[in-house]
Parts: structure tokens; C-alpha cells; sequence
């Protein structure tokens, strides 16, 4: 499953040639020159990662970090051309969790978003999570139960998806919206509740009694597994 970054730089020309690069190595980039074009594919889009620079035309990369640190703690690289101490100490005391300051090697880019991106997420290319009957494979995107093909929507998978890779953990309802259907959606609980119902019954035996995807009363969800 490939990750989805997002690279918000003024700088085109200079982002198109790190777009390519994290592309030839598996990731799925999309960029944003300005705050507008930012917060939109934010709203259209579950990201995995964020390349943020400071300096942008209609307001800083700390504002927009301020902003994402309200409701996601999808993880932050800050990559500028300001390189004072006080800039990095005010971009990690913000929630950025990295920093680096411009000119700096491509290869040294790619070595810290890998390295976030397993510390975030934790899932391997071959990580496969099974409880019970069912399989789900990360990377290939599949369900099975009973070894049989089970065929879930887009979402369904990244919920399914999110909800095992925090496997035994209730996760409240607005933390569930916002890290898997981005932080800036406008998609409200009841849809998460939709979507809830869908699996449940498409991967429970009971779906109203269900033995794995429990709902946790006043807080949110919790996928209750083994660790198969």
C-alpha cells in the first residue's frame, strides 16, 4: 500500500524534482504551492505524511502546522531555507517532528521520511494482521475470511486498515474522522457509524453482537484481536 505524502513548498520547480524522487521509491506525492491549494487536498485526502516549508505565500508552514496539530498528529517534516535555531525549536515545539534546513540531500529526505514513516505506522511490505477467521493483508489491500475473498470499498479498507494497525485500543470517534478521512473533511460521526455497520457485517458471524469491532460507549471503537 503505497503511503501519501504531501509536499507543500512554493518552490516548483524544486518540488517537482523531489515528487519524483519519493515517487521512483513507491510513494504517492501531491503537491500544494500555497495555504488554499494546501487545505483542500487536505479536506479531498488521507494523508500519511506532510513535507512542509515556512516561508509561503499567504501564511507560514508553522500556522498551517498550528492547525493540523489541533486535530491530527498525522506526522510533519519541516524542509526550509530558514535554518536559526529559533526557527527549528519553534517548528518542533509546534508538533513538527522533524526538521531540515535547505539546501539538503535528497537521499537524507527519503532516509527521514522512511524512517517516520515506520516509527508512525509500524506496518512492513509483507505485514499481514489476522484475527479469528479473517486475514488483512496491508499491502496488497485484501480481506479474506475463511480464505475467502471479502471485497470492501476504499474506505472501508482504510478504516479496517487503521483500526488494526491501533488493534486493541479504543480510538475516539473524531481521532477515527480525522485519520482516515483527513483532518480537514467535512464528514460527520454518522458516516463513521455507516461505515461501522458495513464491516461488521460483511466481516462479522453476529454482526449485532459483534466479537472484533466493538463499540466502546461515549469514546469510539476498538478492533479487540489477538496477536496472531
Amino acid at each position: 500500500m503505497s503511503k501519501k505524502i504531501l509536499i507543500v513548498d512554493d518552490d516548483k520547480d524544486f518540488t517537482g524534482i523531489i515528487s519524483d524522487f519519493l515517487t521512483d521509491y513507491g510513494y504517492d506525492v501531491s503537491l500544494a504551492y500555497d495555504e488554499t491549494s494546501a487545505y483542500s487536498l487536505l479536506q479531498d485526502n488521507k494523508f500519511h505524511l506532510i513535507i512542509l516549508d515556512i516561508n509561503l505565500p499567504e501564511t507560514t508552514g508553522f500556522e498551517i502546522c498550528k492547525e493540523l496539530r489541533r486535530i491530527s498528529d498525522i506526522p510533519i517534516i519541516f524542509a526550509s531555507a530558514r535554518t536559526s535555531e529559533t526557527d527549528k525549536i519553534t517548528g518542533l515545539n509546534l508538533g513538527g517532528d522533524d526538521y531540515l534546513s535547505k539546501p539538503y540531500s535528497i537521499q537524507e529526505l527519503l532516509a527521514r521520511v522512511n524512517a517516520l514513516i515506520r516509527r508512525t505506522y509500524g506496518f512492513t511490505e509483507e505485514e499481514i494482521i489476522n484475527f479469528g477467521d479473517i486475514s488483512v493483508n496491508i499491502s496488497s489491500r485484501s480481506v479474506t475470511k475463511n480464505g475467502e475473498l471479502i471485497n470492501l470499498s476504499l474506505r472501508e479498507f482504510d478504516l479496517l486498515a487503521y483500526l488494526c494497525a491501533n488493534k486493541n485500543k479504543a480510538i475516539p470517534k473524531e481521532k477515527i474522522l480525522n485519520e482516515v478521512w483527513g483532518g480537514f473533511s467535512d464528514t460527520d460521526a454518522s458516516s463513521l457509524t455507516v461505515h461501522i455497520r458495513w464491516l461488521r457485517t460483511k466481516l462479522e458471524d453476529d454482526p449485532s453482537n459483534p466479537k472484533y469491532l466493538k463499540t466502546v460507549y461515549k469514546v469510539g471503537y476498538i478492533l479487540e484481536c489477538s496477536d496472531n
